[in-house]
C-alpha cells in the first residue's frame, strides 16, 4: 500500500466493474484532471458471484488505465468507511448516469457519512455518449453474442472475447444463473 501526501487531493472511486466499461473509464480521465489521484478501488463482496475473478478485474483496470499516471489501482473488500480510514482518504468519487442512479447513490453517501462524518463523495456526471451503458447491459449482450467492441476498452474487450465461452459456462453452471 502506497504511502499517500497529505497535500494531495486524493479521490477513491470504488466499483465492482464486473467487466469495466467505457464509460468508467471517461469518469476516471476526467477525474484525473481534477484530483491530484484517483484511486481506483475494486471492490470484492464474498457474498456475490461475479462475472469476472476479482485479479483479472483489477489487472483489467490497470492495463486500461496505464496511460494515467495519476491513478492507482487496488483491490479491497470490506466497509468503504473502513477501507478510506486506513488509507486516511476523505473524498469518494461516483459517477451519475441518469437520475435514477442518483437515489442510490445519495443513499450510500449518506450512509457513508454517518459511519464517518469526515467522508465526503463527489459526484461526476457521466458524458452523455456513454450515459446508457452499465456492466450489466453488457454482461446481457455478451451472452447474446453481440458486439460490445465499443463498450469496454480495449483490454477488457480482448480478455472478454478470449474467455467468453469459460465465463458463460460459470455463470450458468447447472443452468442457474450466478448473478
Amino acid at each position: 500500500m502506497k504511502k499517500l501526501d497529505k497535500n494531495e487531493k486524493i479521490v477513491f472511486y470504488p466499483g465492482s466493474f464486473d467487466p469495466f466499461t467505457i464509460g468508467h473509464y471517461d469518469v476516471i480521465k476526467r477525474a484525473s484532471k481534477i484530483f491530484d489521484k484517483v484511486i481506483v478501488g475494486v471492490l470484492f463482496n464474498i457474498n456475490k458471484k461475479y462475472f469476472i475473478d476479482k485479479e483479472d478485474r483489477t489487472n483489467l483496470i490497470k492495463k486500461t488505465v496505464k496511460p494515467l499516471k495519476n491513478v492507482e489501482v487496488v483491490s479491497f473488500n470490506g466497509l468503504l468507511v473502513d477501507y478510506l480510514q486506513k488509507r486516511d482518504i476523505k473524498i469518494v468519487l461516483r459517477g451519475l448516469r441518469a437520475v435514477s442512479d442518483f437515489e442510490y447513490e445519495f443513499q450510500m453517501a449518506l450512509m457513508n457519512r454517518g459511519l464517518n462524518s469526515e467522508i465526503e463523495t463527489f459526484f461526476m456526471v457521466t458524458s452523455a455518449c456513454f450515459s446508457y451503458i452499465s456492466s450489466t447491459i453488457i454482461k446481457e449482450i455478451l451472452i447474446h453474442n453481440g458486439d460490445i467492441s465499443n463498450l469496454v476498452p480495449g483490454p477488457v474487450f480482448n480478455y472478454l472475447s478470449k474467455n467468453r465461452e469459460r465465463l458463460l459456462k460459470d455463470r450458468f453452471s447447472n443452468g442457474k444463473k450466478k448473478i
